[in-house]
């Protein structure tokens, strides 16, 4: 039996059970038994190191190369439980794709997001599981590689974050109800529970978010999967804050600025805001739903993340590439005494367009002030600053670099500055 059967998951199941119950009662739309199609245990489909259960829905209606989508439970959920509860299996009859529904098939039905193993491509825990059964499905069914998508609640939203970062090569997008950070729950004790994440005290850079993410599958240099995030303002089983946190490391994987493009509130309630492109299918986006606990998705949320996928297209939409313009690295050379510094900063464009004209945003850290600058000019002195910059060095061709720096104040901290971003896009750091 393996370790982690004995997680410790007494703490968040009262809190998940009462979240279920108003997510069955509005979500139970259409029954089994009134789809032609029948959901199906699959019982042999490969590499299976979490000792997962799984279930498939192909509906009548998926033709040549269906796309597929998998559907993860929360805790003390079951595969079948998510299938009868969702409109996962419903739009999959209008829309034609597959959904596959994961079950954890342990004590308590949690996933394991945790364990060093189920944070890394291929690490023989839950995830690659789940991975096998995608590559079942491509294989038994004809479907279509190309278009994988994930979506998942509380348990669920925490594997869909773990997923994306694991398999960016296998999940084309992913959408997370109530969820919390890739590496938020990881814990080295054998524990699946991480109180302080789940409590909303774990606060990271969008970088070192970022970084998680792009650990898990060292080497991978393909494009990463888009996120949807969903989280209620009053959750107490996965707090609030850890739906700020996913949007910082989001951004920062894709590559593009936290200011949103677009907010609005297409529902009463519902705060929603996009990041890299005002479209259905942008890079990030993120719906807060005033007022609501742990009790996510409700009736209609689910069609949402179908048009965030794409999947209510005959074909797959389109990916949608990081601002050229903000393609860049930037490398910093800091010289430090008693209580002054000099920080000499070199930003490189790695974009395939000229800049014409350009903006480096960075965060100076906590006590440090600019008394004076060169080569571009600062404001403001401490804090969020930006450089822009002077006349002579605007126009930046591809792969050409300027100079940069300033001397600042400090009371004890000389570390570098933090989330660079060029004209609004993410920059690489060294």
């Amino acid at each position: 039996m393996k370790a982690r059967r004995k997680l410790r998951i007494r703490p968040l199941l009262p809190a998940l059970f009462g979240g279920v119950v108003p997510l069955l009662a509005g979500l139970l739309l259409a029954t089994p038994s009134a789809r032609a199609a029948s959901l199906t245990e699959v019982t042999d489909f490969g590499n299976n190191p979490g000792n997962l259960r799984m279930y498939e829905y192909v509906p009548t209606s998926a033709g040549a190369n269906p796309p597929v989508l998998v559907a993860v439970h929360y805790c003390t959920g079951t595969g079948p439980g998510f299938y009868s509860g969702t409109e996962f299996a419903s739009l999959a009859d209008r829309y034609g794709f597959i959904v596959v529904y994961p079950d954890a098939n342990v004590s308590g039905q949690c996933f394991d997001v945790s364990s060093p193993q189920a944070l890394r491509h291929n690490g023989g825990s839950d995830p690659t599981s789940i991975a096998s059964m995608v590559n079942h499905v491509v294989q038994r069914h004809g479907a279509d590689a190309d278009r994988v998508y994930v979506a998942g609640a509380s348990s669920g939203a925490m594997m869909t974050n773990v997923l994306l970062g694991d398999y960016p090569d296998v999940f084309k997008a992913g959408a997370a109800f109530m969820g919390v950070p890739f590496g938020c729950f990881a814990t080295t004790d054998g524990s699946g529970w991480n109180s302080a994440c789940a409590n909303g005290r774990i606060s990271k850079t969008p970088r070192q978010w970022g970084d998680l993410v792009r650990a898990a599958y060292p080497g991978y240099s393909g494009s990463r999967p888009r996120m949807q995030l969903w989280h209620g303002t009053t959750d107490t089983t996965l707090n609030y804050n850890n739906f700020g946190e996913e949007i910082k490391q989001w951004t920062d994987v894709l590559g593009v600025s936290r200011t949103p493009v677009l907010t609005d509130s297409p529902q009463p309630g519902w705060t929603r805001t996009r990041y890299g492109a005002d479209s259905t299918q942008a890079p990030v986006e993120a719906i807060s739903v005033s007022g609501v606990g742990h009790s996510l998705p409700t009736s209609g949320m689910t069609a949402r993340v179908i048009s965030f996928f794409g999947l209510h297209q005959a074909t797959p939409p389109p990916t949608t590439p990081p601002p050229a313009n903000g393609a860049c690295r930037v490398t910093n050379t800091v010289s430090a005494w008693n209580n002054g510094l000099t920080d000499n900063i070199t930003l490189t464009n790695t974009g395939s367009s000229t800049l014409n004209g350009w903006t480096l945003a960075f965060t100076l850290r906590s006590g440090q002030a600019i008394v004076s600058g060169w080569n571009a000019t600062f404001a403001p002195t401490s804090g969020a600053v930006t450089a822009k910059n002077v006349s002579y060095n605007g126009t930046l061709a591809p792969g050409e670099s300027t100079s940069i720096g300033f001397q600042a104040t400090h009371t004890g901290d000389t570390g570098t500055p933090t989330e660079f971003e060029l004209n609004g896009s993410a920059c690489q750091v060294g």
